[in-house]
């Protein structure tokens, strides 16, 4: 009797938590949104300016025409069919709904270690749907998810939620668990090893670990491997210090093993050597690249491997340390970062962007594209790197990242004019997502 006393008490305290998230989800997404447009409506778009990201051309004014989920026509004046919704909004730039190549949908605010140890996975999957619907409604149409630090497949679920409209979200590539050396950079090696903690992600020493979790990762539906390469980190002398994880030979074994299953392997990879050994194994981006030689810049050139920087975490770190002790080093770190950033701006390597969001708050992560301007880049190029590198990255060339006939119909607003005043994309003020509006 008394078990089933808990198994009822249980099942309701499960029925009311479902009950309430279900209920919250109807709230934010009723309050953040309009209703949405139906798809199959003909649509027209009309602004003050529309950005061709391609040539940096800036159509005034500029309009676009969307049936169903694609663009049918985009310029400075597009056809009215007599049955088309005509959406006028003001004095806008109309550009490509925005990228976001390093995302942690299954993270927030908060310590880490503690989260993924302390936190159910099926209460994380709820916070990640939370999470994917801030960034959509930021602008973010498409990302590519990074690592559920620790709830294994649990990003294809939420993206295949998405993909059948049952949840607000980007279009999403996912990783599920990234992959790791026993004791190496997301290890639980600050933790008692009485217990036994596991590591955030899956381990893999040596190549045949490595195909079998990319195998099984792949089996529970990941769309390409995340491999940790480098860590910890340490500015030693002014210059920085991280380990390697995996050989050049290691780390090409994955990549063929992906290229067999049809995918990619990024990587999270801070320095040399590891940086190096990731470019001659033809990896698909060095996530944060912080420190990059002259050789595994010619190699990123060569082979149009692109460093995704992930500013926009280093300066949370640095803002929000837990000492001022932490603060001075993570300090020390991004100061590094931006000198590094200059010289690899110059070497004319490429780049598409990504923040590293999850650490700080869903929906803000915007700020990386500023922080890429101010410290190098123009605002033109670091929109090409979101949009026509990210489409790239994402393999979605050819159907995202601008605005033209056949294109998916993933568009926002955002007022001023972005090459002028970059910032302007943190104030996104209309999203449309495959034809369907989802705020205005």
């Amino acid at each position: 009797m008394a078990n089933s006393l808990l198994s009822l008490r249980w099942l309701f305290r499960a029925s009311l938590a479902i009950e309430c998230a279900v209920a919250l989800s109807l709230a934010c997404t009723t309050a953040a949104q309009q209703p949405a447009i139906p798809a199959s409506t003909a649509i027209v778009l009309h602004a003050a300016r529309l950005l061709q990201v391609d040539s940096g051309r800036l159509l005034e004014p500029g309009e676009i025409l969307v049936e169903g989920e694609r663009i049918r026509a985009a310029g400075a004046s597009v056809d009215h069919p007599r049955d088309a919704k005509i959406i006028d909004l003001g004095d806008v730039t109309l550009l490509p709904g925005l990228i976001d190549a390093h995302v942690h949908l299954f993270l927030h605010p908060g310590a880490e270690d503690l989260q993924t140890v302390e936190e159910s996975v099926p209460w994380r999957t709820i916070l990640a749907e939370q999470a994917a619907k801030a960034d959509l409604l930021a602008g973010f149409t498409a990302e590519r998810d990074m690592g559920t630090e620790g709830a294994g497949s649990a990003d294809s679920a939420v993206r295949d939620a998405i993909n059948q409209g049952l949840i607000l979200g980007p279009r999403l590539r996912v990783s599920g668990n990234a992959i790791d050396i026993l004791g190496g950079h997301e290890d639980a090696i600050r933790f008692n090893p009485a217990q036994r903690v596991l590591s955030n992600a899956d381990y893999a020493n040596s190549i045949p670990q490595l195909i079998e979790v990319m195998r099984a990762q792949h089996k529970e539906g990941s769309d390409f491997a995340k491999i940790y390469e480098t860590g910890p980190d340490r500015i030693i002398d002014g210059e920085l210090h991280t380990p390697y994880q995996y050989t050049e030979a290691q780390l090409a074994a994955a990549v063929e093993e992906a290229h067999r299953l049809g995918t990619g392997v990024a990587v999270h990879a801070m320095g040399e050597p590891g940086t190096l050994y990731a470019a001659q194994a033809g990896v698909a981006s060095i996530d944060h690249a912080t420190q990059l030689s002259d050789e595994t810049m010619r190699l990123m050139r060569e082979k149009q491997i692109p460093a995704v920087p992930t500013f926009t975490i280093f300066e949370y770190f640095a803002e929000h340390a837990a000492s001022p002790a932490v603060a001075a080093r993570e300090k020390a770190l991004l100061d590094y970062k931006i000198s590094e950033f200059k010289h690899q701006v110059a070497a004319g390597i490429p780049f598409a962007v990504g923040s590293d969001v999850g650490p700080f708050p869903h929906g803000t992560q915007a700020r990386e594209l500023e922080l890429m301007v101010r410290y190098g880049m123009k605002p033109l190029a670091v929109l090409q790197a979101d949009l026509i590198e990210g489409a790239k990255l994402l393999g979605w060339e050819g159907q995202i990242g601008q605005l033209k006939p056949g294109y998916l119909a993933d568009i926002i607003a955002v007022p001023g004019n972005p090459l002028k005043d970059i910032s302007v994309v943190e104030r996104v003020s209309f999203v449309m997502k495959g034809g369907v509006v989802v705020r205005q």
